[in-house]
């Protein structure tokens, strides 16, 4: 799943977008809100942690902007306005969760998780493929009764996997969403994390969940290899 983090503080942005990237999810950032509507509106986020004080537009009006246009996205408005007057502004023009500045990022990773759960009643509670399975909500996966020990990134890449069954996605499609859409390191990372990948879920259990289809991308087997 991925972040949209629109803060113009480069200590907070870059504290904000490691603990994510720790969790598991793919992070844009955005420093103003010209670039954080232009990045809304063109990817598909799971959630957008906005500031107010922005260079530029700020994010009262990014807010109005966003819903004006339909994008639904839940918007967790992240600031250092704590008056009741600026949370009430915010959550009237759209703004779906407000927490003020300093803030601890257990708190705010426990916002976020609460609105994914909320905007998404229609994702499946585990994904699976034969007896390959992944709870998103538990952060758990497993292969019949034995639960898998993955790292966030191979979670992440399982998960969009299971998530697409039967489809072929695309290396640069993997980057861009398990990593980020602005991925500048080498693109043979998708093959490394692979393997990793199915040292743990295929070769134990004599699988072959994940294809590879050369040329193109990679496929994971619907029942599961």
């Amino acid at each position: 799943m991925r972040v949209l983090v629109v803060e113009d503080e480069r200590h907070i942005a870059a504290a904000v977008e490691r603990g994510l990237r720790a969790e598991g999810f793919a992070v844009d950032l955005a420093e103003d809100g010209e670039k954080a509507l232009l990045l809304a509106r063109h990817n598909v986020y799971a959630v957008i942690v906005l500031d107010l004080m922005l260079p530029g537009r700020n994010g009262y009006d990014v807010c109005r902007t966003l819903r004006a246009a339909d994008v639904s996205t839940p918007v967790l408005i992240l600031t250092a306005k704590d008056g009741e007057y600026d949370e009430a502004d915010a959550l009237d023009l759209g703004a779906d969760d407000y927490l003020t500045k300093p803030f601890s990022f257990v708190v705010l990773l426990a916002r976020i998780r609460a609105l994914l759960r909320r905007s998404s009643p229609q994702r499946p509670a585990v994904l699976s493929a034969g007896d390959l399975w992944l709870d998103p909500g538990a952060h758990r996966c497993g292969r019949g009764e034995n639960v898998l020990e993955l790292t966030p990134r191979e979670f992440g890449l399982l998960e969009f996997l299971l998530r697409h069954p039967d489809t072929v996605v695309s290396k640069s499609e993997l980057l861009s969403e398990v990593w980020d859409a602005w991925f500048d390191g080498d693109p043979n990372i998708v093959e490394v994390y692979v393997g990793y990948l199915r040292r743990k879920i295929d070769t134990p259990y004599s699988r072959a969940a994940i294809e590879t289809v050369r040329g193109v991308g990679y496929r994971l087997n619907g029942k599961g290899g």
